[in-house]
């Protein structure tokens, strides 16, 4: 991972730039030139340029000489690629977690969460988009291994513009509780084949779903927000 700068301004920068891209203020093929955005983000180009070049390494930017910055294109091979490591990552999670002598507290407050009555379950994308990370990352914690956390942690900040995406239908809201439930319900009967099963085709799925985003939903996100 790239090193925050020791320009605490240009530490805010970043997090305001990289937010701005994740809510979608900022669309891929989005060009802006330096003097834009130092105005818009009301700070000199010395931090701004540290936020900009901490983007383009950590592959949100592209910068070309004499037609300024550009926030990068979804490139859908590398998100496949990052979803077949999160298979892997979660699906030895949840091996762990089968095998643990007794339920990790992480699993029983995913029960609580996932498994409330359907009156009780939260319809906005925006929230259940955070819920959803929240579950994969505590799948995860509960096996137990820092490193293995760290690395899906890693995963999630790369795939967090196209899964919050996956959220502004509808359909996927219900369909994540359902599919969340019932990986719960599997883990707490030890049932590793089956929940991994499960786990696998949800990935999957969701795979497939932002395989499907235009440039037509980018801007209706844009539009929600």
């Amino acid at each position: 991972m790239p090193q925050a700068p020791a320009n605490p301004l240009a530490e805010q920068v970043y997090c305001r730039l990289k937010e701005d891209i994740f809510e979608f203020r900022l669309l891929p093929g989005d060009r802006f030139t330096e003097t834009e955005m130092a105005e818009r983000c009301e700070v000199s180009r010395t931090p701004l340029r540290d936020a900009l070049f901490r983007l383009q390494r950590e592959g949100y930017l592209d910068v070309a000489y004499r037609r300024g910055w550009q926030v990068r294109a979804l490139d859908f091979g590398h998100f496949d690629n990052l979803y077949d490591l999160r298979i892997v990552l979660e699906t030895a999670a949840l091996e762990r977690i089968c095998q643990a002598a007794e339920h990790p507290a992480e699993l029983l407050e995913l029960e609580r969460i996932w498994l409330a009555p359907v009156a009780e379950r939260e319809q906005d994308g925006k929230i259940v988009a955070q819920l959803d990370e929240r579950f994969h990352a505590s799948l995860v914690a509960a096996a137990g291994n820092p490193e293995m956390s760290r690395v899906h942690a890693e995963l999630t900040d790369k795939l967090r513009i196209i899964r919050r995406l996956d959220f502004t239908q509808e359909q996927r809201v219900d369909a994540t509780y359902e599919e969340h439930g019932k990986i719960v319900g599997l883990l707490l009967r030890r049932k590793f084949a089956e929940s991994a099963m499960l786990l696998r085709a949800h990935i999957q799925q969701s795979k497939t779903e932002v395989r499907k985003i235009t440039l037509h939903r980018l801007h209706e996100a844009r539009l929600a927000g």
